[in-house]
Protein backbone atom coordinates (compact mmCIF):
# COMPACT_ATOMS: atom_id res chain seq x y z
CA UNK A 1 0.00 0.00 0.00
CA UNK A 2 2.94 2.62 1.19
CA UNK A 3 4.63 1.43 -2.16
CA UNK A 4 1.65 2.39 -4.54
CA UNK A 5 0.67 5.40 -2.50
CA UNK A 6 4.31 7.12 -2.98
CA UNK A 7 3.87 6.00 -6.91
CA UNK A 8 0.44 8.09 -7.01
CA UNK A 9 2.33 10.68 -5.28
CA UNK A 10 4.77 10.59 -8.09
CA UNK A 11 2.41 10.80 -10.48
CA UNK A 12 0.76 13.96 -8.89
CA UNK A 13 4.06 15.75 -8.85
CA UNK A 14 4.70 14.70 -12.73
CA UNK A 15 1.34 15.79 -13.47
CA UNK A 16 1.88 19.37 -11.46
CA UNK A 17 5.45 19.75 -13.10
CA UNK A 18 3.97 19.30 -16.38
CA UNK A 19 1.17 22.14 -15.63
CA UNK A 20 3.88 24.43 -14.70
CA UNK A 21 6.10 23.80 -17.27
CA UNK A 22 4.20 25.42 -19.73
CA UNK A 23 2.83 23.20 -21.59
CA UNK A 24 -0.65 22.68 -20.15
CA UNK A 25 -1.87 25.55 -22.28
CA UNK A 26 -4.93 25.64 -24.50
CA UNK A 27 -3.25 25.19 -28.07
CA UNK A 28 -4.43 27.85 -30.94
CA UNK A 29 -3.75 26.57 -34.32
CA UNK A 30 -5.34 29.34 -35.82
CA UNK A 31 -8.68 31.55 -34.96
CA UNK A 32 -10.58 28.90 -36.59
CA UNK A 33 -8.89 26.02 -35.05
CA UNK A 34 -8.16 25.16 -30.93
CA UNK A 35 -7.21 22.03 -29.38
CA UNK A 36 -7.38 20.86 -25.72
CA UNK A 37 -6.87 18.03 -23.50
CA UNK A 38 -6.93 16.50 -20.04
CA UNK A 39 -5.44 13.95 -17.98
CA UNK A 40 -6.71 12.18 -14.98
CA UNK A 41 -4.66 9.51 -12.97
CA UNK A 42 -6.48 8.11 -9.81
CA UNK A 43 -5.56 5.82 -6.87
CA UNK A 44 -8.26 3.23 -5.65
CA UNK A 45 -8.24 1.32 -1.84
CA UNK A 46 -10.97 -0.97 -0.87
CA UNK A 47 -11.61 -3.19 2.16
CA UNK A 48 -12.85 -6.08 0.30
CA UNK A 49 -13.99 -6.65 -3.19
CA UNK A 50 -11.83 -5.32 -6.46
CA UNK A 51 -12.32 -2.14 -8.29
CA UNK A 52 -10.38 -1.02 -11.29
CA UNK A 53 -7.47 -3.58 -10.47
CA UNK A 54 -5.96 -5.31 -7.36
CA UNK A 55 -7.73 -2.42 -5.04
CA UNK A 56 -8.05 -4.91 -1.99
CA UNK A 57 -4.81 -5.38 -2.28
CA UNK A 58 -2.81 -2.63 -1.21
CA UNK A 59 -4.58 -0.61 -3.62
CA UNK A 60 -4.53 0.02 -7.50
CA UNK A 61 -3.05 2.97 -9.82
CA UNK A 62 -4.38 1.00 -12.88
CA UNK A 63 -6.85 4.20 -13.44
CA UNK A 64 -6.25 6.79 -15.77
CA UNK A 65 -7.84 8.90 -18.21
CA UNK A 66 -6.47 11.32 -20.86
CA UNK A 67 -8.46 13.11 -23.94
CA UNK A 68 -7.10 14.62 -26.68
CA UNK A 69 -10.33 17.04 -28.61
CA UNK A 70 -9.87 19.56 -31.51
CA UNK A 71 -12.63 21.83 -32.48
CA UNK A 72 -12.98 23.94 -36.60
CA UNK A 73 -15.29 26.34 -37.08
CA UNK A 74 -14.44 27.60 -40.49
CA UNK A 75 -17.89 29.29 -40.77
CA UNK A 76 -19.95 31.31 -38.23
CA UNK A 77 -22.53 28.58 -38.12
CA UNK A 78 -20.55 25.35 -38.69
CA UNK A 79 -17.93 23.77 -36.28
CA UNK A 80 -15.97 20.50 -36.71
CA UNK A 81 -15.13 18.28 -33.09
CA UNK A 82 -13.40 15.32 -32.47
CA UNK A 83 -12.15 13.88 -29.58
CA UNK A 84 -9.95 10.74 -28.56
CA UNK A 85 -9.99 8.72 -25.05
CA UNK A 86 -7.13 6.81 -23.81
CA UNK A 87 -8.56 5.11 -20.64
CA UNK A 88 -7.24 2.62 -18.34
CA UNK A 89 -9.59 0.89 -15.77
CA UNK A 90 -9.41 -2.58 -14.56
CA UNK A 91 -7.66 -5.25 -16.42
CA UNK A 92 -9.90 -5.67 -19.38
CA UNK A 93 -9.46 -1.69 -19.87
CA UNK A 94 -5.86 -1.87 -19.86
CA UNK A 95 -5.15 0.44 -22.86
CA UNK A 96 -8.53 1.47 -24.54
CA UNK A 97 -8.19 4.12 -26.90
CA UNK A 98 -11.62 5.38 -28.39
CA UNK A 99 -13.32 8.00 -30.66
CA UNK A 100 -15.52 9.75 -27.90
CA UNK A 101 -16.80 11.77 -30.15
CA UNK A 102 -16.32 13.06 -34.05
CA UNK A 103 -19.03 15.54 -35.00
CA UNK A 104 -20.91 17.88 -37.43
CA UNK A 105 -21.97 20.64 -35.65
CA UNK A 106 -24.29 22.76 -37.79
CA UNK A 107 -26.50 26.06 -36.93
CA UNK A 108 -29.34 26.22 -38.19
CA UNK A 109 -31.13 29.54 -36.58
CA UNK A 110 -29.10 31.84 -34.37
CA UNK A 111 -31.21 34.79 -32.47
CA UNK A 112 -30.64 37.03 -29.80
CA UNK A 113 -33.33 34.61 -27.35
CA UNK A 114 -32.68 31.30 -29.41
CA UNK A 115 -30.95 28.91 -31.28
CA UNK A 116 -31.40 25.63 -32.91
CA UNK A 117 -29.23 23.04 -34.46
CA UNK A 118 -28.33 19.42 -35.50
CA UNK A 119 -24.69 17.49 -34.72
CA UNK A 120 -23.97 14.68 -37.21
CA UNK A 121 -21.42 11.88 -36.78
CA UNK A 122 -20.75 10.14 -33.35
CA UNK A 123 -22.44 12.44 -30.88
CA UNK A 124 -22.31 12.64 -26.90
CA UNK A 125 -25.57 11.41 -25.40
CA UNK A 126 -27.60 13.63 -23.51
CA UNK A 127 -28.28 11.57 -20.12
CA UNK A 128 -29.30 13.51 -17.14
CA UNK A 129 -26.77 16.40 -15.59
CA UNK A 130 -23.12 14.46 -16.33
CA UNK A 131 -23.16 11.59 -19.10
CA UNK A 132 -21.23 14.09 -21.66
CA UNK A 133 -19.03 14.97 -19.62
CA UNK A 134 -18.41 12.31 -17.34
CA UNK A 135 -14.60 11.44 -18.05
CA UNK A 136 -13.12 14.81 -17.39
CA UNK A 137 -12.35 14.88 -13.73
CA UNK A 138 -13.25 18.67 -13.50
CA UNK A 139 -16.95 18.43 -14.55
CA UNK A 140 -17.79 15.54 -12.44
CA UNK A 141 -18.57 16.09 -9.19
CA UNK A 142 -16.82 13.26 -7.35
CA UNK A 143 -13.99 10.99 -8.39
CA UNK A 144 -16.73 8.52 -9.07
CA UNK A 145 -19.96 9.50 -10.18
CA UNK A 146 -23.26 8.22 -8.98
CA UNK A 147 -23.36 4.87 -10.19
CA UNK A 148 -27.50 4.67 -9.64
CA UNK A 149 -27.41 6.96 -12.61
CA UNK A 150 -23.70 7.16 -14.03
CA UNK A 151 -22.82 3.47 -13.70
CA UNK A 152 -19.54 1.97 -15.44
CA UNK A 153 -20.86 -0.90 -16.00
CA UNK A 154 -22.72 0.83 -19.19
CA UNK A 155 -20.68 3.16 -19.77
CA UNK A 156 -20.05 2.24 -23.18
CA UNK A 157 -23.82 2.47 -24.10
CA UNK A 158 -24.26 5.62 -22.34
CA UNK A 159 -21.50 7.73 -23.27
CA UNK A 160 -21.78 8.54 -27.21
CA UNK A 161 -23.33 6.97 -30.32
CA UNK A 162 -23.26 7.20 -33.83
CA UNK A 163 -26.33 9.14 -35.65
CA UNK A 164 -28.14 12.52 -35.33
CA UNK A 165 -29.35 14.95 -32.70
CA UNK A 166 -31.16 18.00 -32.59
CA UNK A 167 -30.75 20.79 -30.29
CA UNK A 168 -32.78 23.62 -29.51
CA UNK A 169 -32.28 26.75 -26.42
CA UNK A 170 -34.73 29.30 -26.04
CA UNK A 171 -33.87 31.99 -23.26
CA UNK A 172 -36.58 34.15 -21.90
CA UNK A 173 -37.64 36.33 -18.61
CA UNK A 174 -38.78 33.28 -16.99
CA UNK A 175 -36.09 31.03 -17.45
CA UNK A 176 -34.38 29.14 -20.08
CA UNK A 177 -35.20 26.00 -22.71
CA UNK A 178 -33.28 23.48 -24.15
CA UNK A 179 -34.11 20.41 -25.66
CA UNK A 180 -31.87 17.33 -27.25
CA UNK A 181 -33.44 14.90 -29.18
CA UNK A 182 -31.01 11.91 -30.75
CA UNK A 183 -31.57 9.39 -33.05
CA UNK A 184 -28.49 6.55 -32.79
CA UNK A 185 -26.72 3.49 -32.75
CA UNK A 186 -25.47 2.72 -29.42
CA UNK A 187 -21.74 1.44 -28.75
CA UNK A 188 -23.16 -1.91 -27.71
CA UNK A 189 -20.20 -4.39 -29.02
CA UNK A 190 -18.56 -4.55 -25.83
CA UNK A 191 -17.92 -7.29 -23.30
CA UNK A 192 -19.00 -4.97 -20.20
CA UNK A 193 -22.58 -4.30 -22.05
CA UNK A 194 -22.26 -8.38 -22.13
CA UNK A 195 -22.30 -8.86 -18.55
CA UNK A 196 -24.38 -6.42 -17.94
CA UNK A 197 -27.03 -7.75 -20.47
CA UNK A 198 -26.65 -11.66 -19.84
CA UNK A 199 -24.48 -12.04 -16.46
CA UNK A 200 -22.13 -13.37 -18.45
CA UNK A 201 -19.24 -13.62 -21.51
CA UNK A 202 -20.86 -16.25 -24.07
CA UNK A 203 -19.54 -17.10 -27.28
CA UNK A 204 -21.27 -14.75 -29.39
CA UNK A 205 -21.27 -11.13 -29.81
CA UNK A 206 -23.35 -8.18 -28.93
CA UNK A 207 -24.72 -5.39 -31.47
CA UNK A 208 -27.30 -2.35 -31.14
CA UNK A 209 -29.77 -1.06 -33.41
CA UNK A 210 -31.58 1.98 -33.71
CA UNK A 211 -32.22 3.55 -30.33
CA UNK A 212 -33.77 7.20 -29.21
CA UNK A 213 -32.85 9.27 -26.55
CA UNK A 214 -34.57 12.99 -25.80
CA UNK A 215 -33.51 15.06 -22.69
CA UNK A 216 -35.70 18.84 -21.64
CA UNK A 217 -33.63 20.92 -19.55
CA UNK A 218 -35.23 24.38 -17.63
CA UNK A 219 -33.36 26.95 -16.07
CA UNK A 220 -34.78 29.28 -14.04
CA UNK A 221 -32.68 32.42 -11.62
CA UNK A 222 -29.07 32.35 -14.04
CA UNK A 223 -28.59 28.62 -13.29
CA UNK A 224 -29.98 29.14 -9.31
CA UNK A 225 -32.45 26.18 -10.72
CA UNK A 226 -31.45 23.31 -12.71
CA UNK A 227 -34.26 20.78 -14.05
CA UNK A 228 -34.37 18.08 -16.58
CA UNK A 229 -35.97 14.80 -17.50
CA UNK A 230 -34.58 12.34 -19.90
CA UNK A 231 -36.01 9.41 -21.30
CA UNK A 232 -34.39 7.04 -23.79
CA UNK A 233 -34.91 2.87 -25.46
CA UNK A 234 -31.90 1.60 -26.68
CA UNK A 235 -31.77 -1.64 -28.22
CA UNK A 236 -29.14 -3.87 -27.63
CA UNK A 237 -29.04 -7.64 -29.38
CA UNK A 238 -26.95 -10.69 -29.00
CA UNK A 239 -26.08 -12.77 -32.05
CA UNK A 240 -24.81 -16.37 -30.86
CA UNK A 241 -22.34 -18.01 -32.62
CA UNK A 242 -22.58 -22.00 -31.23
CA UNK A 243 -25.66 -23.67 -30.56
CA UNK A 244 -27.08 -24.45 -27.13
CA UNK A 245 -25.62 -25.70 -24.22
CA UNK A 246 -22.29 -23.90 -25.53
CA UNK A 247 -24.43 -20.74 -26.45
CA UNK A 248 -27.36 -18.98 -25.65
CA UNK A 249 -29.92 -18.29 -28.86
CA UNK A 250 -29.68 -15.09 -30.27
CA UNK A 251 -32.10 -12.43 -28.57
CA UNK A 252 -32.08 -8.52 -27.68
CA UNK A 253 -32.42 -6.20 -24.86
CA UNK A 254 -35.12 -3.20 -25.01
CA UNK A 255 -34.05 -1.32 -22.07
CA UNK A 256 -36.01 2.11 -21.15
CA UNK A 257 -34.76 4.33 -18.61
CA UNK A 258 -36.47 7.35 -17.44
CA UNK A 259 -34.04 10.00 -15.49
CA UNK A 260 -35.54 12.91 -13.55
CA UNK A 261 -32.97 15.87 -12.65
CA UNK A 262 -33.16 19.08 -10.37
CA UNK A 263 -30.37 21.08 -9.05
CA UNK A 264 -30.56 24.09 -6.52
CA UNK A 265 -27.47 26.28 -6.76
CA UNK A 266 -26.34 29.28 -4.58
CA UNK A 267 -22.97 31.48 -4.25
CA UNK A 268 -21.80 28.55 -1.63
CA UNK A 269 -23.64 25.41 -1.76
CA UNK A 270 -25.22 23.13 -4.66
CA UNK A 271 -28.22 20.14 -3.94
CA UNK A 272 -28.78 18.34 -6.72
CA UNK A 273 -31.11 15.21 -6.80
CA UNK A 274 -31.31 12.91 -9.64
CA UNK A 275 -34.10 9.94 -10.14
CA UNK A 276 -34.34 6.78 -12.36
CA UNK A 277 -36.67 4.25 -12.92
CA UNK A 278 -35.04 1.68 -15.50
CA UNK A 279 -37.67 -0.72 -17.25
CA UNK A 280 -35.60 -3.48 -19.16
CA UNK A 281 -37.37 -6.57 -21.36
CA UNK A 282 -34.88 -9.39 -22.73
CA UNK A 283 -37.01 -11.41 -25.49
CA UNK A 284 -35.15 -14.62 -27.53
CA UNK A 285 -32.48 -15.76 -25.52
CA UNK A 286 -34.86 -18.99 -23.60
CA UNK A 287 -36.75 -19.27 -20.72
CA UNK A 288 -34.24 -18.90 -18.55
CA UNK A 289 -32.90 -15.37 -19.32
CA UNK A 290 -35.90 -13.55 -21.06
CA UNK A 291 -37.96 -11.30 -18.42
CA UNK A 292 -39.28 -8.06 -17.78
CA UNK A 293 -38.22 -6.40 -14.69
CA UNK A 294 -38.04 -2.73 -13.62
CA UNK A 295 -34.90 -0.93 -11.47
CA UNK A 296 -34.89 2.21 -9.49
CA UNK A 297 -31.79 4.67 -8.64
CA UNK A 298 -31.36 8.18 -6.89
CA UNK A 299 -28.75 9.98 -5.03
CA UNK A 300 -28.66 12.81 -2.98
CA UNK A 301 -25.52 15.58 -3.17
CA UNK A 302 -24.82 18.57 -1.30
CA UNK A 303 -21.39 20.75 -2.64
CA UNK A 304 -20.31 23.24 -0.37
CA UNK A 305 -17.78 25.60 -1.47
CA UNK A 306 -15.31 26.83 1.17
CA UNK A 307 -13.26 29.49 -1.41
CA UNK A 308 -12.89 29.19 -4.83
CA UNK A 309 -10.36 26.81 -4.65
CA UNK A 310 -11.93 24.00 -2.20
CA UNK A 311 -14.79 22.25 -2.30
CA UNK A 312 -16.66 19.36 -0.11
CA UNK A 313 -19.14 17.13 -0.71
CA UNK A 314 -21.21 14.52 0.22
CA UNK A 315 -23.87 12.09 -1.53
CA UNK A 316 -26.01 8.99 -0.45
CA UNK A 317 -26.29 7.12 -3.86
CA UNK A 318 -29.41 4.02 -4.34
CA UNK A 319 -29.25 1.35 -6.69
CA UNK A 320 -32.20 -1.67 -6.71
CA UNK A 321 -31.79 -3.74 -10.00
CA UNK A 322 -35.57 -4.82 -9.54
CA UNK A 323 -38.08 -2.09 -7.38
CA UNK A 324 -40.09 -4.97 -6.42
CA UNK A 325 -37.05 -6.94 -4.26
CA UNK A 326 -35.28 -4.02 -3.41
CA UNK A 327 -33.61 -6.12 -0.59
CA UNK A 328 -32.96 -8.89 -3.10
CA UNK A 329 -34.61 -11.87 -0.65
CA UNK A 330 -36.84 -13.18 -3.74
CA UNK A 331 -33.85 -13.43 -6.05
CA UNK A 332 -31.94 -15.43 -3.57
CA UNK A 333 -34.66 -17.68 -2.51
CA UNK A 334 -35.30 -18.26 -6.42
CA UNK A 335 -31.35 -18.52 -7.72
CA UNK A 336 -29.13 -19.47 -4.55
CA UNK A 337 -27.19 -16.00 -5.43
CA UNK A 338 -26.49 -13.44 -2.80
CA UNK A 339 -29.52 -11.17 -2.12
CA UNK A 340 -26.78 -7.98 -1.71
CA UNK A 341 -26.03 -8.48 -5.47
CA UNK A 342 -29.67 -6.91 -6.51
CA UNK A 343 -28.41 -3.42 -3.96
CA UNK A 344 -26.48 -1.22 -3.72
CA UNK A 345 -26.25 1.80 -0.78
CA UNK A 346 -23.18 4.56 -1.10
CA UNK A 347 -22.16 7.19 1.58
CA UNK A 348 -19.69 9.13 0.10
CA UNK A 349 -17.60 12.11 1.47
CA UNK A 350 -15.22 13.89 -0.63
CA UNK A 351 -12.64 17.32 -0.74
CA UNK A 352 -11.40 18.87 -4.18
CA UNK A 353 -8.36 21.14 -4.26
CA UNK A 354 -8.25 23.40 -7.28
CA UNK A 355 -4.38 24.38 -6.98
CA UNK A 356 -5.36 26.59 -9.96
CA UNK A 357 -8.11 26.56 -12.67
CA UNK A 358 -5.96 24.08 -14.72
CA UNK A 359 -4.82 21.61 -11.82
CA UNK A 360 -7.20 19.37 -9.40
CA UNK A 361 -6.63 16.98 -6.20
CA UNK A 362 -9.66 15.48 -5.10
CA UNK A 363 -9.77 12.90 -2.36
CA UNK A 364 -13.19 10.84 -1.47
CA UNK A 365 -14.46 7.87 0.97
CA UNK A 366 -17.17 5.92 0.29
CA UNK A 367 -18.86 3.15 2.98
CA UNK A 368 -21.12 0.74 0.66
CA UNK A 369 -24.11 -1.47 1.51
CA UNK A 370 -24.43 -3.91 -1.57
CA UNK A 371 -22.71 -5.22 -4.62
CA UNK A 372 -25.28 -4.19 -7.57
CA UNK A 373 -23.15 -1.99 -9.52
CA UNK A 374 -20.04 -3.73 -8.14
CA UNK A 375 -20.84 -6.97 -9.26
CA UNK A 376 -20.77 -6.55 -13.62
CA UNK A 377 -17.17 -4.99 -13.65
CA UNK A 378 -14.38 -6.97 -14.89
CA UNK A 379 -12.67 -8.00 -11.71
CA UNK A 380 -15.99 -9.20 -9.99
CA UNK A 381 -17.66 -11.84 -12.15
CA UNK A 382 -18.34 -14.52 -9.28
CA UNK A 383 -20.91 -12.66 -6.56
CA UNK A 384 -20.32 -15.58 -3.71
CA UNK A 385 -16.78 -13.86 -3.97
CA UNK A 386 -17.72 -10.51 -2.76
CA UNK A 387 -18.32 -8.80 0.62
CA UNK A 388 -22.06 -7.26 1.09
CA UNK A 389 -19.89 -4.34 3.41
CA UNK A 390 -17.22 -2.90 1.78
CA UNK A 391 -15.03 0.59 2.07
CA UNK A 392 -13.78 2.47 -0.91
CA UNK A 393 -10.49 5.20 -0.69
CA UNK A 394 -10.00 6.71 -3.67
CA UNK A 395 -7.43 9.37 -4.31
CA UNK A 396 -7.23 11.66 -8.43
CA UNK A 397 -5.13 14.06 -9.70
CA UNK A 398 -6.36 15.96 -12.76
CA UNK A 399 -4.78 18.23 -15.52
CA UNK A 400 -6.73 20.57 -18.05
CA UNK A 401 -5.37 22.44 -20.62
Amino acid sequence: MISKLFNFIIVCLFIFCLHFSGQAQAIELTDDIQVHGFLSQGYFLTSDNQLFGSSDSGGSLDFTEAGLNASWSPFTDLRFGAQALFRRAGPRHEHDIELDFGLLDYTILSTADSRFGVRLGRVKNPYGFYSETRDVLFTRPTIILPQSIYADATRDLALSADGGLFYGEYRNDWGNLSLDLEAMIPRGESLDTEIVTLGADFPGNTYSKLSYIGRLIYDLGDGRYRMAITAARLDTRYKSKLLPPDDLLSGKEIFKPLVVSMQYNQEKLSITSEYAIRSSTTTGFGSEFDNSITGEGYYLQALYRFSDDLYAVGRYDAFYVDRKDKNGKKFQDNTGYPAHSRFAKDWTIGLRYYVNPSFLLAAEYHYINGTAWLLPLQENLDPFDLEQHWHLFALAAGLRF
